[in-house]
């Protein structure tokens, strides 16, 4: 391990604003914040909004400077990568944001029901292949987990570079008659990019100075108790996205 993400780790620890459990704290069990985030760390009654494998932090601390009347998340396994957005929530004296380092197949460990009022998954992994679509944060999994701790009402905010999870999550809703917000297949080319989906990341200006189409679904998870759905969805695109990304990230 290198030097620079020891440092990294090391100075993580003194973040108040970095949240970092062990697995043995966790692992079928109920962490202490769970159901007690507004008052016990933020302070404040503010609505809760996740970001879902939130990288650098970049989407977390740009949606809390535009939203100080929100309390938001980062949620990721990468500390050295988390460091930046704790670091620079922390020298900005920023008191609407936290960090959370740990996997989101644990989500449910760390919120209690109604807890949440929103959430972003901002440029995933889409998990192309079709034998780990499970493993794609749309997925009907992780939407039986996101229900546990959302509010009624509550949306769930996708924007992606990915053409196929845009699609699968299309399906996705459409399967499960949930109810969409809004949907883009291009939210700069439409003029639809407000400004919080006009953030930008490192991934999404490569990607948009490579002419890729930025796109967005917003939908939330209606009132019905039923087990979610897979929808019939076609994979075989995912095949070629796949093979496109790997020469888009070499080339970067």
């Amino acid at each position: 391990m290198g030097k620079d993400k020891l440092k990294k780790f090391r100075e993580n620890l003194t973040f108040r604003n970095m949240i970092q459990p062990e697995f043995e704290d966790i692992f079928h069990k109920d962490h202490p914040l769970k159901g007690r985030w507004r008052e016990e760390f933020f302070r404040n009654g503010a609505p809760i909004v996740l970001e879902l494998g939130c990288g650098r932090g970049e989407y977390t601390v740009a949606l809390a400077e535009r939203c100080r009347d929100k309390n938001f998340i980062g949620v990721d396994i990468k500390g050295a990568r988390m460091w930046r957005g704790a670091k620079t929530a922390t020298e900005n004296g920023m008191d609407n944001v936290a960090f959370l380092r740990t996997r989101i197949e644990f989500i449910n460990s760390f919120f209690g029901p109604g807890e949440v009022n929103e959430i972003w998954i901002t440029f995933p992994d889409p998990q192309l292949k079709a034998a780990r679509a499970k493993k794609r944060l749309t997925s009907p999994i992780f939407l039986e987990y996101y229900r546990r701790f959302l509010a009624p009402g509550a949306k769930i905010r996708l924007k992606t570079d990915s053409k196929h999870l845009h699609e699968y999550t299309k399906a996705v809703v459409a399967a499960n008659a949930l109810p969409v917000e809004a949907c883009c297949d291009d939210i700069y080319g439409t003029g639809m990019a407000d400004a919080s989906l006009s953030i930008k990341t490192a991934y999404e200006s490569m990607f948009l100075e490579q002419g890729l189409p930025i796109t967005y679904i917003g939908f939330g998870l209606g009132d019905s108790t039923a087990p979610f759905v897979e929808p019939e969805f076609d994979e075989e695109p995912g095949l070629v996205e796949k093979a496109e990304r790997s020469g888009r990230l070499v080339g970067a």
